[in-house]
């Protein structure tokens, strides 16, 4: 399986903290070393960076994480492959363009079944499942919406109903962005937190790495972090259930969804 990783802010703020404790889960103290992706959005658009090595000791991993990026919406992910070969062209983030904005996703299960939905103008480029069902997904929604929808909670309900019928065919969790969202699902197991004044210190499962984010943030900032598991072990996340999805916008969580079981 991968383990996932996004954040969604009110005011442009570096992951570098969150993305040092998932980078030990990408062959240290976790399994998943095939593979690891991070993407930052610039408005509309996204740079993605992607590696199919391991993120424990991938150079272009420190660089990032000693050149720290701000940004108000991004999505990592750390792959353990189960389907498809370790490759760049199977490394997530995936990233295709709709409505003349970038959107991202990445996915951690397995969609056994998948293969017998129809694709439209979408396709992969890699073998997995889970590109597989990010075009059926986003085929689906530009199939449903002529153009961007007014109406973010069309939006999100749209997202939430497509979520839950790709989940049939597997585990789906995933994480989905579309420059001013950040779309959540869990399937097995995600959790996520708010961060806002007032601010403390929190200290990463994974390494021996604390911040006092009172130091580095002003009482108006909030960020909020989803993960598959907690990544600090002094703060309470809150646990996803299965078939729930998440909306974050502006570091606030606006809507929780049934999107399937």
């Amino acid at each position: 399986m991968c383990e996932l990783l996004g954040m969604d802010c009110n005011v442009p703020t570096d992951i570098v903290f969150s993305f040092t404790g998932l980078r030990q889960r990408g062959g240290n103290t976790g399994p998943h070393a095939d593979g690891w992706g991070l993407a930052f959005y610039e408005g509309r658009a996204a740079r993605v960076f992607l590696d199919p090595g391991a993120a424990w000791h991938s150079p272009l991993a420190r660089f990032l994480g000693e050149n720290p990026i701000k940004t108000v919406l991004a999505i990592g992910h750390v792959r353990r492959r189960t389907r498809g070969p370790i490759s760049l062209a199977n490394t997530h983030p995936f990233i295709r363009e709709l409505w003349g904005r970038h959107w991202v996703f990445a996915h951690n299960g397995t969609l056994r079944n998948v293969r017998r939905r129809k694709l439209g103008r979408f396709h992969p480029i890699g073998t997995t499942d889970s590109e597989y069902a990010f075009c059926y997904l986003l085929e689906t929604l530009r199939t449903t919406f002529p153009t961007y929808p007014r109406s973010p909670r069309d939006l999100w309900e749209a997202v939430a109903k497509v979520g839950g019928v790709l989940g049939r065919d597997g585990s789906f969790n995933f994480l989905l962005g579309d420059g001013r969202h950040l779309f959540a699902r869990c399937a097995t197991r995600l959790s996520y937190i708010v961060r806002k004044a007032p601010f403390g210190i929190a200290h990463l499962s994974d390494d021996d790495v604390e911040i006092d984010f009172a130091k580095v943030t002003t009482p108006n900032d909030r960020v909020a972090v989803v993960a598959t598991a907690p990544l600090t072990r002094n703060e309470a996340w809150n646990q996803g259930r299965p078939g729930e999805m998440w909306v974050f916008q502006s570091g606030a969580l606006r809507a929780t969804l049934q999107s399937g079981t």
